[in-house]
């Protein structure tokens, strides 16, 4: 049984294509059942928040049972997504925005 912030997995993430990404560890280690998740996510998207979940299972499962690092290493459960929010620049409206040009 998965529980995400105090509610079912079904019930906070109801696209199935977010279930199916929190229980790929799971699936990859063949432990789908065996063991009871409780998580308390917050912040980021759905999408986010499902991949961060599938990340905390894969490590939890990985230190509970250090043979299946390969299985999950292989799958790219183990790696953490480096991407973060870009800092504005000086001189600039944003990261990337530049202040509007007028040529006269």
């Amino acid at each position: 049984m998965i529980r995400v912030n105090g509610r079912n997995l079904d019930e906070y993430f109801p696209r199935e294509a977010l279930q199916i990404v929190v229980r790929g560890p799971f699936e990859k280690t063949e432990t789908l059942g065996r063991y009871d998740i409780e998580a308390n996510i917050d912040g980021g998207g759905t999408s986010g928040q499902a991949g961060a979940l599938r990340h905390g299972i894969a490590r939890a499962i990985e230190k509970l049972d250090p043979a299946s690092r390969p299985t999950l290493k292989r799958a790219g459960y183990l790696t953490r997504d480096p991407r973060k929010k870009e800092r504005k620049k000086y001189g600039q409206k944003g990261a990337r925005a530049r202040f509007q040009f007028s040529k006269r």
